[in-house]
């Protein structure tokens, strides 16, 4: 599954995929994994992003168009 809406929610917060995985505490790597949907995010990194964008997990994982 690609997390396309986690993609476009940095884009617009201009930042770089490093700037995210270092507030995630993570390698930039394993971000860009997230992003393409190579590899499963795990809830704990759902939720830091959430907070991070002032939104849901729902939002993120596209449950709900409403941020």
């Amino acid at each position: 599954m690609k997390y396309q809406r986690i993609q476009n929610l940095r884009e617009d917060h201009d930042l770089t995929q490093k700037e995210l995985s270092n507030y995630l505490q993570i390698s930039p790597r394993a971000y860009s994994h997230y992003e393409n949907g190579t590899r499963t995010i795990p809830v704990e990194m759902l939720a830091r992003l959430a907070t991070y964008y002032n939104t849901t997990i729902d939002y993120l994982v596209g449950r709900t168009d409403i941020r």
